[in-house]
């Protein structure tokens, strides 16, 4: 019999932990024999499943209860201490059962068990519910070893299946906050009441008319088509939620509030929503003092100035917080037309650039440029206004050195594009009848430089037919300098195309590519993998281990996107050009979402941005050498492959493990039939037979919820300044109607409680954690394991 300490460390949380109940069990004995010792305020017994021959079961008793000890040195964890005495051929400790019989939860760091000669510590970093909501046990399996399911010890195998039952749940009733379920649903809470409590319906996002990866299902209540929205917050698994530390960086407790109460004041400002800036030195201030320009008339605006003011103090009140960028704006040097193409390359949204190849290619955009759409009535001519003409003329006003023809310069690979025609163009005329918006399709074609810079040669705006004028409007515009009409005109077309941009990173690439709408391709694809590693994943399993770093608080994020940004009247809607139509743009872009195009050399291979080259540093040969997202992204994703490879390869050595593992293969399944239910039947979908077709899917998956959205998420702020990153153009361009006056049009695209909101809004999402997690810190069942250790400190 040897005697063992364990050290319960509890974060706290205004009580203490006076009462639990704990049992370690073996996972060296057969599955019919499953030792246990338990301790429970006042006693702590040693219990044994095996029963005696009397039915009895056979206990000892500990030799004393856990006892508080101290507060650590740091004030930030209790710590308690127990002793047990253990039987002769208990074997290793295997995990913790373990019960909170407190009247409130208790959050449980990790508890350190050691004898004479071992030190096993067991991360738990949990929420325990209290057995007064929920009387089933919570199951922590030890760090020291990742298992397969064929490989799990004995002892572990039903409480290993137990625990993923309780993950899973039976897809039934309301979600209570003490529960730790994972389940999945359609967006069908988004719509929201308006000021006067009228209903704004929004689209259900799922099924086959609105395609869209499935969220977490947290079971409210069904008004007509659409979930209760009056039940707050929405469920989220309490281990999902924000740290202390994140919620201090985000000001997450107030400042939300405050952002939540910020939206529906935006109503109550009617009188001032069309309010836009006097001068261009009015808009400047905005930026340095947030909220002093602001009238306080009918107390509408003063009302905002608190908030905002409120919030900043909020922010500032961290030392450690980083200082308000206002140093880091860039003014109005995105009008600047390489500024302009540079921020295709290095902005918050890289991923729409794309190569303008010869039709003989077949890849990419081909020329002649032409629309897809298949109705002309509807959505006009499919021939773009951009004329070889064009092009080569405005070839013509570059350096000698660059002087050449359409086909050299298809031929040389010299052409690229931003393309939002066809993707606003559908919406041109349902926005343009919202107030405070209009819109275009847009196309913009550059020319990479002898010297490698990118430099512009036309924007094209187009307006299809509709119900007033019959014939469509398209207008190419080409750049030109100093105080002309015509200068004053490229711009504004700038202005537009750059609002187009915004839309596209926040609606697109950044949600549907966690927070905003860049978020389609981060955030909103990436929950359904988080969903189905907790449902499907044992947490001993390697594959768990190794992606549930990344998915830290995306869920937390998604909920509070769908409470008061995607939402109906939310900050999306009430901010960018789309409006209302928002989340419709973002289902049609994920009708192109394919799993297989996030791998980030593939995405670039696919708009032509590079082209397989085994000689090359990574395999693909950048189409422009100074491309910095994709040159810092190419490290970053070899070097998450490298991981993924050693990784796997450790724990599967031979193929037919891939294969022959039902829980990989159940997760991989409901990843493509069920979170990501309406892209199922697409041949596109890797398969899951090999360590190769494991690397492939792990590395994107990682890549996607670190680099990529690392590179449309922490430099948003810039977007905030609304001169550099317009998200509304809210005027018509001039000549489109010559009453406007250009200058003043210019002014009002920049409104002045929107770009306030904007400010605050972008600075604090675009605001690394205190507690960020990076690729340097080692997880504890990397750490448990020599050689996953080696390779990932390599």
């Amino acid at each position: 019999m040897s005697s063992v300490k364990a050290i319960i460390n509890v974060q706290p949380v205004f009580y203490v932990l006076s009462e639990s109940s704990l049992r370690l069990f073996s996972h060296v004995l057969s599955p019919n024999h499953q030792t246990t010792v338990a301790t429970k305020q006042p006693l702590i017994y040693f219990f044994s499943y095996d029963d005696e021959a009397s039915g009895e079961r056979k206990t000892v008793k500990a030799e004393k209860s856990a006892t508080y000890v101290k507060l650590n040195d740091k004030q930030t964890i209790f710590k308690y201490e127990c002793n047990f005495k253990i039987p002769k051929g208990f074997g290793n400790i295997g995990g913790i059962l373990m019960q909170n019989v407190h009247h409130k939860d208790t959050y449980i760091k990790n508890i350190v068990l050691h004898d004479a000669t071992h030190k096993v510590k067991l991360t738990c970093e949990s929420w325990i519910h209290t057995i007064h909501e929920n009387t089933n046990e919570r199951i922590f399996f030890s760090n020291e070893q990742s298992y397969l399911k064929w490989n799990t010890p004995a002892g572990l195998r039903s409480l290993r299946e137990k625990d993923l039952e309780s993950l899973r749940g039976n897809g039934k009733g309301q979600r209570k906050s003490f529960e730790t379920i994972y389940d999945y649903d359609m967006y069908n809470d988004l719509d929201d009441l308006d000021s006067t409590g009228s209903v704004l319906a929004r689209l259900v996002l799922g099924g086959s008319d609105h395609p869209y990866p499935r969220r977490c299902r947290t079971g409210r209540p069904m008004t007509q088509d659409w979930e209760s929205r009056t039940t707050l917050p929405f469920y989220v698994r309490r281990d999902e939620e924000f740290s202390d530390t994140e919620a201090v960086t985000y000001g997450t407790n107030q400042s939300y509030r405050y952002v939540h109460r910020l939206v529906p004041s935006l109503d109550d400002l009617s009188t001032d929503m069309n309010n836009g800036f006097s001068s261009f030195s009015d808009i400047e201030l905005l930026y340095d003092k947030c909220v002093e320009i602001i009238d306080s008339g009918n107390g509408g605006p003063s009302v905002l100035r608190r908030l905002l003011k409120d919030l900043l103090v909020i922010r500032k009140s961290g030392k450690e917080i980083a200082e308000k960028r206002k140093d880091d704006k860039v003014s109005f040097s995105s009008y600047d037309d390489d500024e302009f193409c540079r921020q295709t390359l290095a902005g918050i949204n890289p991923y729409s650039i794309q190569l303008v190849t010869d039709a003989f290619e077949r890849v990419n955009k081909e020329w002649p440029l032409m629309s897809k759409l298949d109705d002309p009535e509807v959505y006009g001519p499919p021939e773009s206004a951009i004329t070889k003409e064009i092009i080569q003329q405005e070839i013509g006003k570059l350096g000698i050195e660059d002087i050449m023809t359409l086909e050299e310069a298809l031929e040389r690979k010299k052409l690229f594009m931003l393309d939002y025609h066809d993707m606003l163009i559908p919406y041109v005329n349902k926005v343009r009848e919202l107030q405070g918006t209009t819109l275009y399709g847009s196309r913009t074609l550059m020319f990479l430089t002898s010297d490698g810079i990118l430099k512009p040669l036309a924007i094209e705006l187009t307006r299809p037919p509709n119900n007033t004028e019959k014939t469509p409007w398209k207008r190419v515009y080409t750049p030109c300098s100093g105080a002309t009409t015509e200068a004053w005109l490229w711009k504004l077309a700038k202005a537009h195309v750059l609002a187009h941009d915004s839309c596209h990173h926040k609606l697109v690439s950044h949600w549907w590519v966690p927070f905003f709408l860049p978020e389609l391709r981060t955030h909103c694809v990436t929950e359904p993998y988080m969903i189905a590693t907790h449902r499907c994943l044992s947490k001993m399993h390697p594959v768990h281990r190794l992606l549930f770093p990344h998915f830290r608080y995306t869920m937390q994020n998604n909920a509070l996107a769908r409470r008061g940004l995607i939402n109906a009247g939310g900050m999306i809607e009430s901010t960018f050009a789309l409006g209302k139509y928002s989340v419709e743009l973002a289902s049609d872009a994920y009708k192109h979402w394919r799993f297989d195009h996030e791998a980030l050399p593939k995405d670039l291979i696919n708009r032509g941005m590079a082209v397989e080259d085994s000689s090359a540093p990574h395999g693909v040969k950048l189409a422009i050498e100074d491309y910095p997202f994709a040159n810092d992204g190419l490290l970053l994703w070899d070097a998450i492959k490298e991981w993924a490879t050693a990784y796997v390869n450790h724990y599967y050595p031979q193929a037919h493990l891939v294969k022959s593992d039902e829980e990989l293969q159940a997760w991989w399944t409901e990843i493509r039939t069920v979170g990501h239910g309406d892209k199922k039947d697409e041949p596109w979908w890797p398969k899951l037979e090999t360590q190769h077709d494991l690397i492939g899917v792990v590395t994107t998956i990682m890549w996607v919820a670190s680099g990529r959205h690392s590179a449309v998420n922490f430099g948003q702020y810039t977007a905030g300044y609304t001169p550099n990153r317009p998200t509304n153009a809210r005027t018509k361009m001039p000549n489109e109607d010559p009453t406007e006056d250009e200058t003043k049009s210019f002014l009002k695209n920049h409104e002045q409680v929107q770009s306030a909101f904007l400010i605050t809004i972008l600075d604090i999402l675009s605001t690394p954690s205190l507690d960020e997690e990076y690729s340097i810190k080692t997880e504890a069942g990397w750490e448990a394991e020599p050689t996953i250790k080696a390779v990932f400190q390599k």
